[in-house]
């Protein structure tokens, strides 16, 4: 893989983000935000799983003040997402959030985001500058004849420097499209016109297997050509399986690595248990742990030991009855109804040895390039 992009560093919260630190994996809520007890609650289990940095929409009022009390409760960085109006963003700051997401090209008037800015210059806080496809200012649609990611970044570089021009450069830049080819184009030349560090993502993917497809594609295509310092994938499912999808492409690409990998055969005609069934109960019992171990579910002895060696633990089945490996050796034999329950118990164990239980914080190394280009 490429040398991963230099880029100034900013801090969210507790979170740092740029300059070589590890690629943080990001979600948004989709409660009310005013509704305190319920975004509550979902950012707790979006920090359960594997979520570094949370984003709240702040439609109005009542949302931005909210975020003072949502903050007393939680221990995520939370990032108030701003459209339209800059009151809101100044609320939201003043409220206690971590970081602002605003749209310059929908906040209006330079005045406008200059009082945004001076109010995250008051309070610490860094400014994530979002430009979406879809909400392009009208006068770069003209020049550029339609939407583009030459006018996406002209739009991103015109806020940064007006920005910047103000003293103020703790930025962060999301260039954001629907479509993959348009995102991958407007990161690549964004990434060549300015140091500042970059929030990974293409916006309005869809429902899981689409969303999942074009992201994968999109944030990973990037994050393999060494772009990228935070990620978020957007599906329109709960906000818990954006987190895992994101880990999940970072573990395919040997970035970071958080929580078992469950490997499985995509069974034929030998196999003779139930193996989805299978899959899916080992995968919901052994997502709260963070330790990165390998772990295999396989359909029959041929995709068994031998070609999940690799496996740190695993099982194996066949007609009523199935196998307990590690490693590639035989463990031990078990009836089809004990194989779950054992391999649960195996990896439960492994973990704990390795002192990384089910609440530990292992997540494998951080970022295998950062060395080199810290």
């Amino acid at each position: 893989m490429p040398i991963r992009r230099d880029s100034r560093q900013i801090h969210i919260g507790r979170v740092a983000v740029g300059g070589g630190a590890p690629i943080a994996v990001q979600s948004m809520t989709n409660t009310p935000t005013a509704d305190v007890a319920a975004t509550v609650r979902q950012i707790r289990r979006l920090e359960a799983a594997g979520c570094e940095i949370v984003r709240v929409a702040v439609p109005d009022p009542e949302a931005a003040e909210a975020i003072g009390r949502i903050k007393a409760e939680v221990s995520l960085p939370v990032v108030a997402d701003i459209h339209f109006d800059h009151r809101l963003a100044v609320r939201a700051a003043r409220a206690g959030a971590d970081a602002l997401r605003i749209n310059p090209g929908n906040i209006g008037a330079a005045r406008r985001v200059r009082e945004v800015v001076a109010c995250a210059r008051d309070r610490g806080i860094p400014i994530r500058i979002g430009v979406n496809a879809g909400s392009l200012e009208k006068s770069i649609v003209r020049q550029y004849h339609g939407v583009t990611a030459e006018g996406m970044v002209e739009s991103a570089l015109r806020h940064i420097d007006r920005i910047r021009g103000w003293d103020f450069h703790d930025l962060k830049v999301s260039l954001k499209a629907s479509d993959v080819p348009r995102t991958l184009a407007a990161y690549r030349l964004i990434a060549r016109k300015t140091d500042l560090p970059l929030h990974l993502g293409v916006t309005e993917t869809g429902t899981l297997i689409g969303g999942l497809v074009k992201s994968a594609l999109g944030i990973g295509i990037l994050l393999a050509e060494g772009i990228g310092d935070t990620l978020r994938v957007s599906l329109t499912r709960d906000p818990e399986e954006e987190v895992r999808a994101g880990w999940e492409i970072l573990r395919a690409l040997d970035i970071r690595r958080r929580g078992p990998e469950i490997i499985a055969c995509p069974t034929c005609g030998r196999t003779r248990i139930d193996l989805f069934a299978l899959v899916e109960r080992v995968e919901r019992a052994l997502a709260p742990l963070r330790a990165p171990l390998k772990v295999a579910v396989m359909g029959c002895v041929v995709n068994g030991p031998g070609e999940a060696r690799e496996a740190d633990v695993g099982v194996a089945g066949g007609a009523g009855a199935g196998i307990l490996f590690r490693k590639g050796k035989i463990v031990r034999r078990l009836r089809e109804e004990d194989l779950a329950e054992a391999l649960i118990e195996e990896v439960r164990r492994l973990a704990a040895e390795g002192s990384e239980g089910p609440e530990g914080a292992a997540e494998g190394p951080a970022d295998p390039r950062k060395s080199r280009n810290s």
